[in-house]
């Protein structure tokens, strides 16, 4: 145990995840304003947007069992300054549209290694504290970081001189305080040394009730954000009266916010209801939320019709905070004491496939536009429905 543990040492650590957090999501608002500014294609910003995943999903399975041998701490510090690199490489995006994707795959590389390790640390600095605290310490320290990049990103593109370079340096501040601050926090987990390695990917995560009860709307957790604030927020931000990118700052508070506020009635609902209760409720708003989106997006003289996009998110906002707490809840009715962080892993692997949807729809609208593609993504929620009813009985 190290002797510098107190009652406040996890403060330090839970700084560093919102560092952390605050650097993934930075870039979601700006895809408008690349794309008008630099004259790139919705598939190229889309491209960026999800680029991210493809760093965070290695990681994601690597870095928490890394931290398992060797220590939180000593993976952390690296972490924190790759997360400020990437912001650094987007700092030249305005110029070269290849540091964007740099910057946006270190930055999934960061993510991925924090949130696991990051996590665990805040949890074993609140030992002691009641049970839950240290989980919810740690989800909100994500969450906050995650909501409040893409918000004050947004804010200061729209409104501060060079919009492409300003929405970048709140981040370079933050993280370099995070830094200082959680360099010599306490760390007092102790290495499980050379034991042999769990499974990259538990049995569990191939039982009936996992691939086809869990497995299938996943990845909606990150699609409903993502649909939100990275898919309706751009095709919209041309009518959010000249201030698109402050317009999806907006959209990113909301549906995050909605995400998070949601997420204490789910909680208490899985726990006196059927199993399947909370994942019904999550994909029934998703569905919704979707279908709305899709006549938004082709109401093109609805008055007004950038407003509209408020209550869309907020539902598409309950489908990702009901979806991520009914897959925590599954996760750990399905597993064991062995295989629990493995499956938590594989949840969230899944879950981040999500943030690739941007690029889906991108890619899709190339033959009829978006609007049937996002209507055909609320289609598959609603197929998802009776599915997951029957696996979760």
């Amino acid at each position: 145990m190290d002797s510098r543990v107190d009652h406040h040492s996890w403060l330090r650590v839970a700084l560093a995840v919102f560092a952390v957090g605050w650097g993934a999501n930075q870039f979601a608002p700006l895809l408008y304003l690349y794309r008008t500014a630099q004259g790139l294609s919705q598939s190229e910003v889309t491209a960026m947007f999800s680029v991210y995943v493809v760093g965070l999903l290695p990681a994601l399975l690597v870095a928490g069992r890394w931290s398992d041998r060797n220590g939180r701490r000593v993976l952390m510090r690296p972490v924190l300054v790759l997360s400020l690199v990437a912001t650094v490489l987007m700092l030249f995006g305005g110029d070269e549209p290849l540091w964007l994707y740099l910057g946006r795959f270190l930055a999934g590389l960061a993510s991925g290694a924090a949130f696991g390790a990051g996590s665990a640390w805040v949890r074993e600095l609140s030992a002691g504290s009641p049970p839950g605290t240290g989980a919810r310490r740690a989800a909100i320290a994500l969450t906050g970081g995650f909501g409040l990049g893409g918000l004050v990103a947004g804010l200061v593109g729209q409104f501060a001189p060079a919009p492409m370079i300003s929405p970048y340096v709140p981040h370079l501040v933050l993280g370099v305080l995070a830094l200082v601050a959680a360099w010599n926090a306490a760390d007092p987990y102790i290495p499980a040394g050379h034991a042999e390695p769990s499974p990259l990917v538990p049995a569990s995560a191939g039982s009936r009730r996992f691939l086809l009860g869990v497995a299938p709307w996943a990845w909606l957790v990150f699609g409903c954000a993502s649909m939100s604030f990275a898919v309706l927020a751009d095709l919209l931000g041309g009518d959010a009266g000249g201030m698109p990118t402050a317009y999806a700052a907006v959209m990113v508070g909301v549906t995050l916010g909605s995400g998070v506020l949601i997420q204490p009635v789910i909680r208490r609902i899985a726990a006196n209801t059927p199993p399947s209760r909370p994942p019904i409720i999550g994909l029934t708003a998703a569905c919704a939320g979707m279908a709305a989106g899709a006549v938004l997006a082709a109401a093109t003289d609805l008055p007004g019709r950038a407003l509209w996009l408020l209550p869309v998110a907020v539902l598409l906002g309950i489908g990702y905070g009901t979806l991520l707490v009914a897959g925590m809840v599954e996760v750990e009715m399905q597993s064991g004491p062995r295989d629990h962080a493995g499956l938590v892993a594989v949840f969230y692997v899944i879950a981040y496939l999500g943030m690739g949807t941007p690029y889906v729809i991108a890619e899709l609208s190339r033959i009829g536009g978006p609007v049937p593609w996002i209507a055909a993504f609320a289609v598959v929620c609603a197929l998802l429905i009776p599915l997951t009813q029957r696996q979760l009985r």
